[in-house]
């Protein structure tokens, strides 16, 4: 801070006439320096000097900060600074007309500032400048060099609504285009001082997109993910920052076109083609051979078998897609082996392949599945001998960028790569090198597609799904002759001693009926539910109820009351020779229900385990909805509370292990027999071949089985 001399005068008794006060004659021999302008603003912009005005939609308020030099420090004299704004500029017949402003007088290193008034015209390249005052002297206008004059336009009208107009999906037309094709949507509006679009399609994309040129058109590509109604929101945003009014463009995509060359490879037995749903028929080599085996859930009947042999595949005499714009090929495969490298289909170059779906099996490395386009190789997932997988390798030329999906998963790293198109042949089962056919596939390969268009990802899940199948449902509502009946009439659990139904009593009126109890006491869900006294009793099939090698989905419904939450208790579990295969157990020094998963079928083998911490609800509660589910396409396993799941019950688990024992509900295996046995009530036990959806998932525990449409 500057250090402000003390006046004199207060040392001075009087003044004599004709005599000269000390302060005053001090302040008589400086040199008064002249005050600055600096930090010019026409808010809400700055002060824009060059070739270019600033635009504003609002008028602006000038603002300076006025400051004097320390040394310009007069004894006597306050220290106070005036601003002077000049405004010019020149009305339609050319002549120029200025108005200026001064602030009132305040202390130095402030900001003046004045509010142009409402009259100001708008369109009209408006320049300022402003200079200060001390009282003694004035700073040079901001504008005089090395400066310049500072000036802005007030722009008083919002452009015009933007006009959207697409080639591909017309306004108002049912049905255009389809879903993954791409359309262009060009916006335009009559204003010619237009910078900026913004826009959204409503429930998708938004962005802002740019003219050319001020006040011309703009064009944005989309592809519509689901057919039905769609509408783009547009409005223009123009130099002064003005929007438009929106313009909402309304369009129809059609459903997804069908793949333009299928062959779904469910041939009957002794064929020698391939009858194509689309394309060509493709021939077989005598290496082939139809009606093998399906994935379960999946909508196929059969497959074709290819033994690994120079004769095992199938070709036709065009390529089954246009390569050179976007693309995307894929099928359900099962290899019979995953320690050599194997293709799976490709598209003939005059040299080698444009493209290729593939088995890579590097010798010091993991085997996994690949997408090769041009020099572009994507690579993921982890392939297993005699696991199914459904491959697509997807090539976008609007992005520029291939992407590879396994099991309705993207995996691997999407990758910019260059479309390579090709007139060859395309193959099944085999890929051309520089020196011939190679890389024979060994196993199965089914339902084969080409789509010349984008498949969308709820596309890619839904090829690759396979639907769960329901196994048995176990309500516990009766029983007879030592058992409980499955609900679709399958195989019924028996009831060892210690497990007994417990069903909803009789309706009754306390007051009235004296055996009718005060409080009834009512079953889990339904009419009944199993009982289990956590000594002996249990219920048990006399077989497996799920693959444990395989995808599965268990759900119970489960309750213990909280005082004798004292030990490890089991809910379900199924055995193989050594272990079980799974055990679902509460477990109280955890506070949590665990599931536990052994990597093989031996006595103290490594486990997977995974919780959900949750108090047992006591014996009025509703118990807990418990579901676990194994995904073998996906290698991950999930333990469900309630419906939801989390991280940390959530695991991989690479391999699961097929278990030869019975499903036990109230039990599990231990050191020395059976143990951990429940003591508690248990129902709504389900059972599926495959893994459900998160969503499926919050169906179970009711007496009707989950949707899985």
């Amino acid at each position: 801070m500057r250090k402000r001399r003390a006046l004199l005068g207060s040392c001075l008794a009087a003044l004599v006439a004709g005599t000269v006060v000390p302060s005053t004659a001090y302040a008589a021999e400086q040199v008064n320096l002249p005050p600055a302008v600096q930090d010019l603003q026409a808010q809400p912009g700055g002060c824009a000097s060059g070739n270019e005005p600033e635009y504003v939609r609002s008028f602006p308020v000038l603002k300076a900060r006025l400051t004097d030099p320390v040394e310009d420090d007069r004894v006597g004299y306050p220290e106070q600074l005036t601003a002077e704004f000049e405004i010019w500029w020149s009305d339609p017949d050319g002549i120029e007309q200025r108005r200026s402003w001064t602030t009132s007088p305040t202390y130095v290193d402030r900001v003046h500032s004045i509010t142009l008034p409402s009259d100001i015209p708008s369109e009209t390249v408006i320049s300022w400048h402003v200079r200060a005052n001390d009282g003694v002297a004035y700073s040079p206008w901001s504008s005089e060099a090395p400066g310049a004059a500072c000036r802005f336009v007030y722009d008083g009208e919002s452009p015009a609504a933007p006009v959207v107009s697409s080639p591909e999906y017309p306004a108002e037309t049912y049905w255009a285009g389809g879903v993954g094709i791409y359309g262009s949507f060009t916006m335009d509006s009559s204003s010619a001082d237009v910078v900026e679009y913004r826009y959204t399609f409503l429930g998708g994309p938004s962005g802002t997109v740019r003219p050319a040129e001020t006040g011309g058109p703009a064009t944005i590509r989309y592809v519509p993910l689901s057919r039905g109604p769609k509408t783009l929101s547009v409005q223009a945003l123009d130099r002064a920052g003005r929007m438009s009014m929106p313009t909402n463009y309304t369009f129809h995509p059609n459903a997804a076109s069908a793949p333009v060359s299928r062959w779904k490879l469910d041939d009957e037995a002794g064929s020698a083609t391939a009858a194509a749903e689309a394309g060509e028929a493709a021939r077989a080599g005598r290496g082939v051979t139809f009606g093998g085996p399906a994935p379960s859930g999946a909508p196929l009947s059969s497959t074709a078998t290819l033994d690994g042999s120079r004769h095992a595949f199938l070709t036709t005499d065009s390529p089954a897609v246009d390569s050179g714009g976007t693309f995307a090929v894929g099928a359900w495969v099962r290899p019979a082996r995953d320690d050599r490298s194997m293709t799976v289909l490709s598209q003939d170059t005059a040299s080698g392949a444009a493209y290729a779906l593939a088995l890579e099996a590097p010798r010091e490395a993991s085997a996994s599945y690949s997408f090769t386009l041009g020099d572009t190789k994507i690579s993921g997932g982890a392939p297993e001998a005699g696991e199914w997988a459904y491959l697509l390798g997807l090539y976008d030329t609007e992005t520029g960028y291939a992407q590879l999906f396994v099991n309705g998963h993207e995996v691997g790293t999407k990758t910019e790569a260059a479309p390579v198109r090709a007139d060859g042949a395309f193959q099944i089962g085999r890929i051309l090198g520089p020196h011939g056919y190679r890389q024979r596939w060994h196993g199965e390969i089914g339902d084969v597609r080409a789509y010349d268009r984008l498949v969308v990802p709820s596309e890619v899940t839904e090829l690759a799904r396979r639907k769960p199948r329901l196994l048995g449902h176990w309500s516990f509502s009766t029983a007879d002759d030592g058992t409980t009946p499955e609900n679709g009439g399958g195989a019924s659990l028996r009831l060892a001693p210690g497990a007994s139904i417990y069903r909803a009593p009789d309706f009754c009126i306390p007051d009235v009926d004296p055996d009718c109890p005060t409080w009834p006491r009512y079953p889990l869900v339904g009419d009944g539910h199993l009982e289990l006294d956590g000594e002996s009793g249990h219920v048990a099939l006399d077989t497996p109820v799920v693959d444990t090698g395989d995808s599965f989905t268990l759900g119970v419904v489960a309750r213990i009351e909280q005082d004798d939450a004292t030990r490890p208790m089991t809910v379900l579990s199924q055995a193989g020779e050594h272990t079980d295969a799974f055990k679902l157990r509460y477990d109280p020094a955890q506070y949590a229900w665990q599931l536990i998963m052994p990597e093989r079928d031996e006595a103290g083998a490594p486990e997977t385990v995974v919780a959900q911490v949750e108090m047992p609800d006591g014996a009025n509660g509703d118990g807990t909805r418990l579901a676990v589910v194994y995904d073998d396409a996906t290698d991950t396993v999930k333990l469900f509370a309630d419906g939801y799941t989390n991280a940390d019950a959530t695991a991989h688990l690479r391999n699961g292990w097929t278990s030869s024992g019975p499903l036990q509900v109230g039990r599990a295996r231990t050191a020395d027999g059976f143990g951990e046995y429940l003591k508690g009530q248990v129902d709504e036990v389900q059972a599926y071949a495959g893994a459900l959806r998160d969503d499926d998932v919050l169906g179970l525990g009711w007496e009707t089985d989950p949707c899985l449409c």
